[in-house]
């Protein structure tokens, strides 16, 4: 199997992939969808103004490519403070924390993605630094160790997981305001689509647009991923006009059907069906047999198949629904007992 990484409707954000700055909203008011989201968020800033203090943490969770990263940018912007960017996985130890705090001034949000993936010796630094704004220090080693407390501005911190379980109920409790990110429906995608279009001087449409987000699979990063490669082809062979006759062929071409499934969603479920009848099977299982990790199933594959209603989690494994077999043009069989679900 190709890397997963390299799916063009991977919506985990791509390491060779650039995104242009002028296609991210900068205030709430820009920011399409996730409604109630945003006016929790609107409020939660114009009470931080009202009291001219700085924003409580926050914790944004939910699947990649929803816009938790620009939330914060966005937060940012409204507070009039700066934010400084880092990742769960490059904290390794408590001195690259440390780092990251003491140049931290007041107001200022240090953004934390998969923030899940924080080590334990991490965490325990960063609960006093997020409930009394302190640092504590550990100096010299073995009996002559001490340690000191160092003061930290009032700051927030706002982080950014996938996966909200494997969040230590100690971390979590530390963040005032927790806020899931849903999958956007098809108006908030066309509306996305449409002011990218316009920021990237396209000439596209509306039926156009409805193609592309049809296919977008509710997430505003796979919407602007496929919207840059029709514009590619509209350029190529259209004329640089995408209708949605244009858009529909670049589409196809590039595998992406009108769901939104690509080779990697059908392998998985023609593998349910044809191998193992419909499930169910376990998801180590399905990883042996398309030679894929579990974990890149379940985070990356299944979450959508989910949403389309063409997989059922019960205790026993996974399910593929009539849905699929339909989708996939595959006579269902009547006599199937589905297992209960979860």
């Amino acid at each position: 199997m190709n890397d997963p990484q390299n799916r063009l409707v991977n919506p985990q954000a791509r390491q060779d992939e650039t995104f242009d700055p002028a296609l991210r909203p900068l205030r709430l008011g820009d920011f399409v969808g996730q409604d109630q989201v945003k006016e929790n968020l609107g409020i939660l800033i114009q009470a931080a103004r009202q009291r001219s203090e700085p924003l409580e943490h926050v914790l944004f969770y939910g699947p990649p490519g929803l816009g938790k990263t620009t939330l914060a940018h966005v937060l940012a912007n409204e507070m009039g403070v700066n934010i400084k960017i880092t990742a769960g996985p490059a904290i390794e130890k408590a001195g690259d924390l440390a780092a990251n705090l003491t140049n931290l001034k007041g107001g200022d949000i240090l953004f934390i993605d998969e923030i899940h993936r924080l080590g334990r010796a991490v965490e325990e630094i960063l609960y006093p630094a997020m409930e009394d704004f302190a640092l504590d220090i550990m100096i010299g080693k073995g009996p002559a160790a001490r340690s000191i407390r160092l003061k930290l501005p009032r700051f927030t911190v706002i982080g950014a997981t996938t996966r909200l379980a494997l969040v230590s109920a100690p971390l979590r409790t530390r963040f005032g305001a927790i806020y899931r990110l849903d999958y956007y429906d098809l108006k908030a995608i066309e509306s996305i689509l449409h002011r990218a279009a316009g920021k990237m001087g396209m000439q596209i449409d509306p039926e156009g647009f409805d193609e592309v987000a049809r296919r977008a699979r509710g997430t505003p990063r796979v919407a602007l991923r496929l919207l840059r490669r029709v514009r590619d082809f509209a350029q190529v062979r259209a004329q640089g006009i995408v209708t949605r006759e244009v858009a529909t062929e670049a589409l196809n071409l590039l595998n992406v059907d009108p769901l939104g499934l690509d080779e990697v969603d059908r392998r998985v479920l023609h593998t349910i069906i044809t191998k193992y009848n419909g499930g169910p099977v376990g998801l180590n299982t399905i990883g042996a047999s398309i030679g894929e990790e579990p974990d890149t199933i379940m985070d990356v594959v299944e979450p959508y198949l989910l949403q389309l209603g063409f997989l059922d989690r019960t205790p026993q494994g996974r399910v593929a629904t009539r849905r699929a077999y339909e989708h996939l043009a595959i006579d269902f069989p009547e006599n199937n007992q589905q297992p209960r679900l979860l």
